[in-house]
């Protein structure tokens, strides 16, 4: 054999025993895959080509004491098309026609929706987008038009659906209402009710499959949901929405009155501490008003001259003094180690009664009680405060609720000045929740309550549980006590020596304590002193329905800042018009307090918005409430079809106001 023959032959040889070699090790290969590794590639597979994804449910809906929504979730509907499911004949015949009926819905031309389908066709692609965030009537429609109406095989419906919360109410009470965020990370915020009240609002998650498709996209198979989402339960707060409006606006106004940083209302009901009202109200950049912070549950502070009602009680129940013990405010001024202590009202008071004392708020006559009466024995006097509970925490299912400041004798922070600083609300905190509780519990004759925003918890028409009032303390002074302290804060307002007599009203009557609290007085500049203006009270003076409180931070220095001034007159707004509008007071003059002139503040704020709106305004994306109150505080008769978010107006922006008598606003 020549000797290149023999080598063509050895090649051959080698090539084949390589194919031999190659073929074994392919055959191996695909052993080990079937026999070793087989079950760990198909749980790969499975879990890159389908995965189960959580479904969330429906929140439940949140409400006010009368059933009126405060937050409520919205089904939103995004529609995609699987164009690879559907045959060329079902697509050939449907295309047009359903792109006929999109264009007609959705304001588009027919031919845009034809060219979307063809392209999706032609590349085959199985999760073109044809529209976003469809309320239910659109989700409705679109399942009905041709090819879509096939269903998810035939006609290549995709459908996805998603909650969205909304606020009937808008701004009013955003806050207090709150709400619940999950990150990226999985971590919860949490905030006022909606945050509160989750376990019973969040439901149960469901299952569902998803397959993998190009460009990473999850999309859906089949119908139906391997577990079917439970709905959250729907809770009943204990919100009035006619107190919530009254209280939000009366701040309002006078936070724009008084350029204030911000401010916060509660309204509490005597008996049972159900909170009907709470608005909290921060500044923005540009100076206007929102709900920033829940201020009324969260910010312990230094209360001023409120708190001179403690030191009263702890007083007479020690029997330090009585009522009609006399002091001595000199010229309205006093000197203790080298602190000096100074009444508003130059010159002094000279001699009075502690009664009188409390109802003019001089400073110096109440230092001079605590400190005289407990300097020997501070420690009985703190212990007699927290006797009534004053340094706890009120224990709110609501996240973020301020820490009260009471030292006692020996702690960081504790001096000889101390007790007569403490007498007129200083080196002490409380929130505004805090304080008003206690006035709350003088209100209601010494029980003191626990504030209460839950009411029940309901699934559909079946109560699962129901909160009735708790107890915190159930007499945190002698009937004694009590009395003389309601008289005396009964003088306040009443009596024209008393700092709240400018609220006086022969219509209506109310009990309560001014408070100008002082801030930034470590600084020499008095030019950069802030102060911190309140009222705490209750209505009406003799048989108590409504407890309330009013704080106001930073005012305009230069158009004032007592608390008189500052806050009492949105008390007495809110007192008024509770009167005016509420079943359960029956004072005989309750009509009078309708021909009760506005104070300024509310007036202005009314004459605000119909000085800004010359013409209609464009009401488009505003929510329903918000629409409602401007609309009728222009006079204007509002029907409204729906709630939620204004999606049509029957007057279009631009129109003379004047000339507009009803109006009808279309929500979804």
């Amino acid at each position: 054999m020549p000797a290149t023959d023999k080598s063509i032959l050895t090649r051959l040889y080698f090539v084949a025993g390589g194919l031999v070699l190659f073929a074994a090790a392919v055959l191996f290969k695909l052993v080990s895959i079937q026999v070793v590794d087989g079950q760990k590639y198909i749980a790969l597979a499975e879990t890159r080509t389908t995965k189960l994804f959580t479904i969330a449910p429906n929140r439940g809906n949140l409400y006010s004491d009368d059933g009126s929504l405060l937050a409520t979730s919205v089904s939103k509907y995004t529609i995609r098309f699987d164009a690879v499911t559907v045959s060329d004949e079902d697509f050939k015949e449907h295309v047009k026609p359903l792109s006929d009926e999109l264009g007609k819905l959705f304001g588009k031309t027919s031919s845009h929706y034809q060219q979307v389908l063809r392209k999706a066709k032609h590349n085959k692609n199985r999760y073109a987008l044809i529209a976003r965030n469809l309320d239910y009537s659109e989700y409705m429609a679109v399942k009905s038009f041709p090819l879509f109406n096939k269903g998810a095989f035939k006609g290549g419906l995709i459908i996805e659906q998603k909650s969205k919360r909304e606020h009937p109410l808008g701004k009013i009470a955003e806050r207090s209402v709150g709400y619940e965020r999950v990150d990226e990370n999985g971590y919860r915020t949490r905030v006022g009710m909606e945050g509160a009240f989750s376990e019973y609002l969040s439901g149960v998650a469901g299952k569902r499959w998803k397959q993998k498709i190009a460009k990473n996209q999850w999309k859906p198979t089949g119908t139906d949901n391997i577990i079917e989402p439970k709905d959250g339960y729907d809770v009943y707060s204990t919100i009035d929405i006619n107190i919530q409006d009254i209280a939000h606006h009366a701040l309002l106004g006078q936070l724009e009155k008084y350029k204030a940083d911000h401010g916060t209302v509660i309204v509490m009901e005597t008996q049972t501490g159900e909170v009907k009202a709470i608005s909290n109200l921060g500044q923005t950049k540009e100076g206007k008003y929102y709900e920033r912070l829940n201020y009324a549950i969260g910010e312990s502070h230094e209360p001023g001259s409120t708190f001179k009602l403690m030191n009263l009680v702890a007083a007479l129940e020690d029997k330090v003094v009585d009522t009609s013990t006399v002091i001595n405010t000199e010229k309205g001024s006093w000197k203790i180690y080298r602190h000096r202590v100074r009444d508003t009202k130059r010159g002094g008071h000279g001699k009075l009664s502690i009664a009188e004392a409390f109802e003019v708020s001089s400073n110096v006559a109440f230092a001079k009680m605590i400190h005289n009466g407990y300097k020997e024995d501070p420690e009985k006097y703190v212990n007699r405060l927290m006797s009534m509970g004053i340094h706890k925490e009120l224990g709110l299912p609501v996240k973020g609720e301020g820490t009260p400041v009471l030292r006692y004798p020996g702690d960081k922070g504790w001096s000889g000045l101390s007790l007569a600083q403490m007498a007129y609300g200083y080196e002490v905190s409380l929130t505004p929740l805090q304080t008003l509780a206690f006035y709350n519990a003088i209100a209601n004759n010494g029980e003191l309550i626990k504030p209460r925003l839950l009411k029940e918890v309901k699934e559909w028409n079946k109560t699962i549980e129901k909160f009735d009032k708790e107890v915190l303390n159930p007499a945190i002074c002698s009937q004694e006590t009590v009395r003389k302290v309601q008289q005396i804060l009964k003088n306040v307002v009443a009596k024209e020596h008393g700092t709240g007599h400018g609220m006086y009203s022969s219509n209506f009557s109310m009990a309560g304590k001014t408070g100008t609290t002082q801030t930034n007085y470590v600084s020499k500049d008095k030019d950069k002193y802030e102060y911190i203006s309140s009222f705490a009270g209750y209505f009406p003076a003799d048989n108590p329905k409504y407890s309330c409180i009013v704080v106001i931070h930073k005012p305009d220095k230069s158009v004032g800042y007592y608390g008189a001034d500052v806050s009492g007159p949105v008390f007495k707004s809110v007192a008024q018009k509770v009167y005016a509008t509420s079943p359960l007071i029956d004072e005989v003059d309750v009509k009078g307090a309708l021909d009760v002139n506005l104070d300024k503040a509310y007036q202005s704020y009314y004459a605000n918005v119909q000085k800004e709106y010359n013409e209609m305004p464009n009401l488009k994306g505003m929510c329903g409430m918000d629409a409602v109150s401007i609309l009728e505080n222009l006079g204007i008769k509002v029907e409204v079809i729906g709630n939620g978010i204004v999606r049509h107006q029957s007057i279009s922006k631009g129109t003379d106001i004047k000339k507009v008598k009803k109006i009808v606003l279309q929500l979804s």
